[in-house]
């Protein structure tokens, strides 16, 4: 069942739509080849651009992306949110729906037609692919990441009244929504920016449960202490700028962000 805000009027299928792919990655040779491939295959005839960013890898990800079938973008200032910053700029004009994974083999690009098919049938503006919703293969997730992944959606919930369960990186956005975020994070508060505006903004979220697996290679965030401590310091500090700036924002008439959508 969905529910929607009152006041939004239906959105409209998207006919004949180009769908960018953008994949951030850093030293990931062993599993960009891979999923550059599996993703062009599960998107055939609807992807009109794959593009890897380099995120100023040290091994073989570029020529490996290129010799799979991608585009690649050099973004040598490294950030999560840089590389898909970066991605951004360099998509197509005619790009209508943006989606983003992980370049480490984590994502499931199987899942690629659930992601997209709730903005192609006009059903939604942003869809969050969910590892709680979906099948996690034991051990793709530290207990670290569970606890940050759960308290941020936690925030969201409390402070916007929006229920997420997942802040996974398996996303897809229209491109005209996306553009109305006007993201700026450059790390590792990418997505929570990114659920928090939509939010704010009212545009229509929805998840879908999709897998999740173990990486393919050590992860440059959960596989360090520092690496852990950081992401979870910049999901807070997104939290909190944006909640003051709601704070700052609020006016007598202001219309409340609406629930989310239910997953099918």
């Amino acid at each position: 069942m969905q529910s929607e805000s009152q006041g939004q009027a239906p959105l409209s299928p998207i006919k004949a739509a180009r769908i960018g792919v953008i994949i951030p990655a850093l030293n990931e040779e062993a599993a960009i080849g891979g999923v550059v491939r599996a993703m062009l295959a599960a998107g055939a005839g609807q992807i009109a651009q794959c593009l890897v960013v380099d995120n100023g890898s040290t091994d073989f990800t570029a020529s490996r992306a290129f010799g799979a079938g991608a585009q690649v973008i050099s973004e040598p200032m490294r950030g999560y949110g840089a590389a898909c910053l970066a991605g951004m700029a360099a998509l197509a004009t005619d790009v209508d729906i943006v989606v983003f994974v992980d370049g480490d083999g984590s994502d499931a690009p199987e899942d690629f037609a659930s992601i997209v098919s709730p903005i192609l049938a006009g059903q939604a503006d942003l869809v969050i692919g969910s590892r709680i919703l979906g099948q996690m293969e034991k051990g793709a997730m530290t207990a670290p990441q569970r606890f940050g992944n759960w308290l941020a959606p936690a925030l969201i919930r409390a402070l916007w009244g929006v229920h997420f369960t997942d802040l996974g990186p398996f996303r897809a956005i229209s491109r005209s929504g996306l553009e109305r975020l006007a993201m700026r994070d450059r790390d590792f508060g990418w997505t929570v920016e990114m659920q928090i505006k939509a939010a704010r903004l009212g545009l229509r979220c929805l998840e879908r449960p999709v897998q999740y697996r173990r990486r393919i290679g050590q992860s440059k965030i959960s596989g360090t202490l520092r690496g852990v401590v950081r992401a979870g310091g910049k999901i807070l500090y997104v939290v909190l700028r944006e909640a003051l700036h709601k704070k700052a924002s609020i006016r007598p008439a202001a219309i409340p962000a609406p629930a989310l959508l239910a997953a099918k």
